[in-house]
């Protein structure tokens, strides 16, 4: 199979939280592990970092990998979801890892993943882990899909956990409770190896405090640190906590002795973020007269972030296009929406995308007012058409909304 047939086959014949939701999501590691034991345990030959949270992992993923590339490491990095290209995923030094060896992988392994009815998700992990391994890079950033606990990349031993924070998200699979949540993305620390935890509540600390006791684990609390003013090439309003989260975790790794890394190394590294990993659609600006701002925020906690940033801008006219999955809790997250501004509701072209006509109804219970559209794009485009040069477009809601736009 050729590129293009590979991914394909990826998407289409193997279950995948983020296109059918819960059907695709395993309760315990079994599958993963018997993968990794089919490809001789790559992961076992890798210095990693393990991040978790709500919001703000994938940033501060990002954040961690350009620090270290900045310092002169080979920086394996594995993230999800993609936004436009399956390889976005899976990275080194901000380059995509190569069409060929990803054919080479499902060619090689196909029969194998058939056999055990791998996911989607245990496969793009496998991948990653052999490719790092193979490619023998210094150290490695793993992304958690969701959760922590029983996600499949929680095979791993690494160097330092972290988990940003904690916010209520996919409760149908993670508990429907802030300290429920926290027990689940708790499941990430291991004996002995020191945990950061970005931000915290009343509710969240005494779950980290309980669970790096009980592994007789260091935790680091970034929360509480003061740091410089680092510039950044991401600027959303919730970087801050982020950049915070990547800096103690670069020196809890510095007080280990394996990894040097300046002063310097640190500046340039959250100063360069996209330039050295490639990240899109955190707060990312598309175009000027009109502003146009997509981010792929999308529960409660990253939206009232973002809904806040907006208010700052200096505009006429606000126009949102808004799109959202079929799971997210509406009553949640659309009070969080202004109701002065003009809304172009769109459904995401994936199975999980939400009916535009449901959306409208639900939006104008809570004084959100807009039309419906065909698509993402045709929304966009009308958005694009009716907005003046001193107006502001955000685009957002979903991932999949953003990806489409990207």
């Amino acid at each position: 199979m050729n590129y293009q047939e590979t991914t394909n086959w990826l998407f289409s014949q193997l279950p995948m939280y983020h296109l059918q939701g819960a059907s695709a999501y395993k309760k315990d590691l079994t599958n993963i592990q018997i993968l990794v034991n089919h490809l001789n345990n790559p992961q076992k030959n890798l210095n990693c970092i393990h991040v978790a949270g709500t919001n703000g992992k994938g940033s501060t993923s990002h954040m961690i990998a350009s620090i270290l590339e900045e310092a002169g490491y080979k920086v394996g990095l594995y993230t999800s979801p993609h936004l436009k290209d399956f390889r976005e995923r899976i990275k080194i030094n901000g380059i995509e890892i190569p069409e060929d060896f990803v054919c080479d992988f499902i060619n090689k392994n196909k029969v194998f993943f058939e056999a055990n009815d791998m996911s989607f998700f245990e496969m793009t992990v496998g991948l990653a882990f052999d490719y790092f391994a193979k490619e023998k890079v210094d150290i490695a950033i793993i992304e958690v899909g969701m959760g922590g606990r029983l996600d499949a990349t929680n095979i791993i031993t690494p160097l330092i956990s972290v988990i940003t924070n904690i916010a209520l998200d996919h409760t149908q699979f993670l508990g429907n409770t802030v300290e429920a949540i926290a027990f689940e993305k708790a499941g990430i620390i291991k004996p002995k190896i020191p945990i950061v935890i970005g931000e915290y509540t009343t509710e969240t600390k005494p779950v980290f405090l309980a669970k790096a006791a009980a592994n007789n684990s260091e935790i680091y609390f970034a929360a509480n640190l003061v740091i410089a003013e680092y510039q950044s090439d991401l600027i959303g309003d919730y970087q801050v906590h982020n950049k915070k989260t990547a800096i103690e975790t670069i020196t809890v790794l510095k007080s280990q002795n394996q990894f040097k890394v300046s002063e310097a190394n640190i500046e340039n590294g959250l100063l360069y973020v996209i330039k050295n990993t490639g990240l899109q659609g955190r707060w990312q600006q598309l175009g000027e007269n009109p502003k146009i701002i997509c981010d792929t925020a999308h529960n409660k906690n990253g939206l009232e972030i973002v809904m806040k940033q907006i208010q700052k801008e200096k505009f006429d006219t606000l126009h949102i296009v808004l799109g959202v999955v079929n799971d997210k809790d509406l009553d949640e997250v659309l009070p969080l929406f202004p109701k002065n501004a003009i809304y172009y509701f769109c459904k995401p072209n994936i199975p999980r995308g939400l009916d535009t006509q449901i959306l409208k109804e639900k939006a104008i219970d809570f004084g959100l007012k807009g039309e419906v559209f065909n698509s993402v794009s045709e929304s966009y485009k009308k958005a694009l058409q009716s907005a003046s040069k001193s107006d502001f477009i955000y685009i957002g809601g979903s991932t999949f909304v953003v990806a489409e736009i990207l």
